[in-house]
């Protein structure tokens, strides 16, 4: 699928299984740190909306703008961190790397990357719309 020059209505229908929508507050913003801290391509990006695609998943940001007439608005908070009890993991980077690539952006580093006994190397990096991203490795 060419997710660059998609429209909106065969984008939609082409969805299926579970999807992801990540509200955040600058959509171009998020792009750049998810493209440039864990490779994940941007597609169609705007101030609205971006396709965004990691290995064979697809996945969805949306502006807040985007959702004014849309119930869930009213449960999210006013300052991160909004994800809370979410973990948006990457089982296919490599966490020392994306740990240093964002520590660059000014992320925070809730935890360095780290050897866990459920036999994955990971870490947890909160971006700046407050959602938990891990990226992880499987131990060698």
């Amino acid at each position: 699928m060419d997710y660059d020059s998609i429209d909106a209505e065969n984008f939609g229908r082409s969805l299926t299984g579970i999807g992801v929508n990540i509200l955040v507050r600058d959509v171009p913003a998020m792009a750049a740190f998810l493209t440039e801290t864990f490779a994940i391509s941007a597609h169609q990006v705007t101030k609205d909306f971006a396709i965004l695609v990691y290995g064979a998943q697809v996945f969805q940001l949306h502006s807040d703008g985007t959702y004014h007439a849309n119930p869930l608005m009213s449960l999210l908070p006013e300052n991160p961190p909004r994800g809370g009890g979410i973990e948006l993991r990457l089982y296919d980077t490599d966490p020392d790397e994306a740990v240093a690539k964002a520590r660059a952006r000014g992320a925070v580093i809730l935890q360095e990357a780290t050897d866990k006994p459920h036999g994955l190397r990971e870490a947890y990096i909160l971006c700046e719309n407050g959602y938990a991203w891990v990226p992880s490795r499987p131990l060698s």
